[in-house]
């Protein structure tokens, strides 16, 4: 364990520490409002102010703080004043000063501190400010030291204030001995309320000079509604004989010369003078103070977007709840599609948006709840009282319904979905993040089963969670023990039964759980950091394939890949795309990249230069799913499209239901009209098929034809169909 070492000036400091009264290890309240600030600014469980004597510390003020070792050997404080500014451990428990402290391994576990020296008016370290917790906080960032600092400075005055308290009550100096210097604005006046004596920081402070004070009323220096408090404070002091058990505020407002207001630091004190009563009062301008207060408070609570309180003061709010205990429901909210809002109308339209939801969510819950908004486009509402599901549900749904309401943004109306997630306490959770986090994964849920869904949190879910997460540990696994598969899946010319083409899909050769469909492994992939190394391995393989068919027996075969969306935004698609292409000697048309309406919404010019360049070069791109979203058309009009792929979900019910039959007759008109080919899914049947070449498709894929087989197996397929077309 490192000690701290000892400063030169050690003596002249611990005279000081005398001289400010701080040797007697009592506690100084005024400091208090500094400590449980700064607790509740940076979410800590203990602050304190720590003076630091010969060879222990102890404390000025602290919030939250148990039995400490108070030695000064161990103490992180002591180090602290070895330097001028902030003292920032991360995690103590790695740090090579700290790591074997006692107070890291032992019983309190401290493993983040950070600490600021207060110093006296000479330069003189006494102790320190800091903030402390049991777990390790890495992202304690450099706007954070400086809101610490400013803190310090708030105690460092009122250390001054205790200083000047402490050297009254000795034997009173001569004023231009005692204050006439200093730059702590100090004012002494009579038992009349006549100014009898002010240095020039009281005087510029209030807007005179030094010679407009003595003899004037010091009540001139406070507005008239100040006044009354005022001279009560003054008439028991006089009747008392001294200011002993008389609650003094430690703020007044201010009035200065010109008729301007202003707050005041207020400190009182009295002592007897021939046989009467003088008051000297220390009156610091703490204006500026106050207003970065106030900014520093909205800055760690409030959104500054929509005034609703953020993520941190929402946590707080509910953990704050729970500790009473109180019943209460929490719903998170996320906006479906907001991202593809944002970037069609703009920056500022995104903005009304979030402010309007913001506003409407606030009368929803009017005074009785809490409104948050937690991240770019997702909200919170806090409920107490509320652990009725039913009413709970009604409530989430009033929330969806609210925020479904048109927008009006610049005369356009708007339309935003959400959906939402419910977790009920304590039935559902014990704690404020256990209850938070329940009615996130129903959020999760909620946006799998669609656009402006509600649903309410059950156990299973935290169970799906633990299986994501493990998921997301083994695919690591899986991409560098290449468990990884294709299969293919034939597609067909309808009236020959001829293979034209190949879709390459992906499977997960799992070494415990055997071949698993992309249903159970697809999701997770798909938001992890993954995707874009696998979807380069799936397009290098798919081509290798496709160049072996070509090259035996199927010399027109099309191998068609699916694309992630992460592919568009890692590495250079185009380029990965023409090299893999040129290393396995293929042409363009022998591949077709087939994306989603979800990794291509409109006017993501990422997403549209990529596809304009592969589409000159000669690759096919194809639109999967057609159909089944709410772009599709617009897509249409955008994007290089060669080929639209009919989702199965019509191709299914198209015999029995008229709806579907008439989407795949406008899919197929739609296609004829911007020269797209097409080709159908999920064709099961020969009625579908026939019906399919009667509306003029002439392409199709599912299992009449094959299910996704292996490449072994799909090389025995296209030698059959060699051997049926040459005996046909």
């Amino acid at each position: 364990m490192r000690c701290p070492a000892i400063l030169q000036t050690e003596s002249e400091r611990l005279t000081a520490l005398s001289n400010h009264g701080l040797d007697d290890e009592s506690l100084i309240p005024n400091l208090d409002p500094v400590v449980h600030i700064a607790a509740r600014m940076f979410g800590m469980p203990v602050a304190a102010v720590n003076m630091i004597g010969s060879d222990h510390v102890f404390f000025a003020a602290h919030v939250g703080a148990g039995k400490f070792d108070m030695s000064r050997d161990v103490s992180f404080c002591a180090h602290t004043i070895n330097q001028p500014d902030v003292m920032v451990v991360l995690d103590a428990s790695l740090d090579e000063r700290f790591h074997d402290n006692p107070l890291v391994t032992g019983e309190i576990n401290l493993r983040f501190y950070a600490g600021v020296p207060l110093f006296s008016p000479e330069g003189l370290a006494l102790g320190a400010l800091c903030i402390v917790d049991n777990q390790p906080h890495t992202d304690f960032s450099a706007s954070d030291q400086l809101r610490l600092q400013e803190l310090a400075k708030m105690a460092s005055d009122r250390l001054e204030l205790r200083r000047i308290e402490v050297s009254g009550n000795k034997s009173r100096p001569n004023f231009e001995e005692y204050a006439g210097n200093s730059t702590t604005p100090v004012v002494w006046f009579d038992q009349t309320l006549r100014i009898t004596a002010w240095n020039n920081a009281a005087a510029q402070s209030h807007g005179y000079s030094l010679e407009e004070g003595i003899g004037k009323p010091v009540e001139q220096l406070m507005p008239e509604r100040s006044r009354p408090i005022f001279h009560e404070i003054i008439n028991k002091a006089i009747t008392a004989g001294s200011l002993d058990d008389l609650v003094i505020p430690s703020e007044i407002n201010g009035l200065r010369k010109d008729g301007t207001k202003f707050i005041l630091g207020f400190s009182l004190f009295s002592w007897k003078d021939a046989g009467g009563i003088k008051f000297e009062a220390v009156l610091k301008d703490i204006t500026a103070q106050r207003l970065e207060e106030i900014e520093l408070h909205q800055q760690a609570n409030i959104d500054p977007l929509t005034g609703l309180g953020n993520r941190g003061s929402f946590y707080r709010a509910v953990e704050s709840a729970m500790i009473t205990p109180s019943p209460m429901t929490v719903l998170m909210i996320d906006l479906d599609g907001f991202k593809d809002v944002n970037d069609t109308l703009g920056d500022a339209a995104g903005d009304t948006i979030l402010k309007e939801v913001s506003n409407r969510l606030l009368k929803l819950v009017d005074t009785v709840g809490v409104a948050a908004r937690i991240g770019g486009d997702e909200f919170a509402i806090m409920w107490p009282h509320m652990t009725d599901p039913g009413l709970a549900t009604q409530l989430a749904e009033a929330a969806v319904a609210t925020i479904a309401i048109p927008i009006n943004v610049d005369g356009q109306e708007v339309r935003v979905a959400a959906s939402c997630g419910i977790a009920i306490a304590p039935k559902q959770a014990q704690e404020a993040l256990e209850l938070v986090s329940n009615a996130d994964l129903a959020l999760f849920k909620a946006k799998s089963i669609g656009r402006g869904q509600v649903f309410l949190f059950v156990t299973a879910l935290r169970l799906e969670a633990v299986v994501r997460r493990l998921y997301a540990l083994e695919l690591h696994r899986a991409v560098d023990d290449g468990e990884f598969l294709l299969f293919y899946q034939p597609q067909v010319d309808l009236i020959t039964g001829e293979i034209t083409g190949a879709e390459a899909l992906l499977r997960w050769h799992h070494p415990e759980r055997g071949i698993l469909s992309p249903i159970a492994f697809l999701p997770a992939l798909e938001r992890g950091t993954l995707a874009a190394t696998v979807g380069t391995w799936v397009l290098d393989e798919a081509c290798a394939q496709a160049a072996y068919w070509r090259r035996n027996g199927s010399p027109n075969l099309r191998m068609g890949v699916n694309l992630f969306g992460a592919q568009f935004h890692v590495g250079n698609l185009v380029t990965e795309v023409i090299e893999a292409l040129e290393r396995h000697g293929l042409p363009p048309e022998a591949l077709e990249l087939e994306i989603t309406e979800t990794i291509a919404p409109d006017n993501d010019d990422v997403v549209l230069n990529c596809l304009h360049q592969l589409y000159n070069y000669g690759v096919g791109i194809a639109l999967d799913d057609f159909g089944t979203g709410y772009a599709s058309l617009s897509l249409l009009k955008t994007y290089p499209l060669t080929r639209i792929k009919i989702d199965q979900s019509f191709v299914h019910g198209m015999l029995e239901h008229e709806q579907d039959a008439s989407v795949i007759r406008a899919t197929l008109d739609i296609a004829r009209s911007f020269r797209l080919e097409t080709i159908a899914e999920g064709i099961e049947t020969e009625s579908q098929r026939y019906y399919l070449l009667e509306k003029e498709c002439m392409e199709g894929q599912g299992y009449l034809f094959g299910k996704p087989i292996p490449a072994a197996q799909f090389s025995a397929l296209i030698e059959s169909n060699k051997l049926s077309k040459a005996f046909a």
